[in-house]
């Protein structure tokens, strides 16, 4: 499932990161690999803001609709 849909403070490990090139590379900067552990924070306004290896990251909707947990 998308990590829009996951419950937030639910450890979620991550399957599968899409979407363009680029796009990929920058999440995978941010920490976003697969096999990684996120869990939501928060979701306000399609904002979601993640915990990824220690640290708060905030992304839009369309950035989490990339990874799938």
């Amino acid at each position: 499932m998308p990590l829009t849909m996951a419950a937030a403070g639910v450890p979620n490990i991550i399957r599968k990161v899409g979407g363009r090139g680029e796009t990929r590379k920058f999440l995978e900067k941010l920490g976003f690999v697969t096999g990684g552990t996120v869990t939501v924070v928060s979701a306000v306004g399609g904002n979601m803001i993640v915990m990824i290896k220690d640290s708060r990251v905030a992304i839009g909707q369309e950035m989490a609709g990339k990874i799938l947990v």
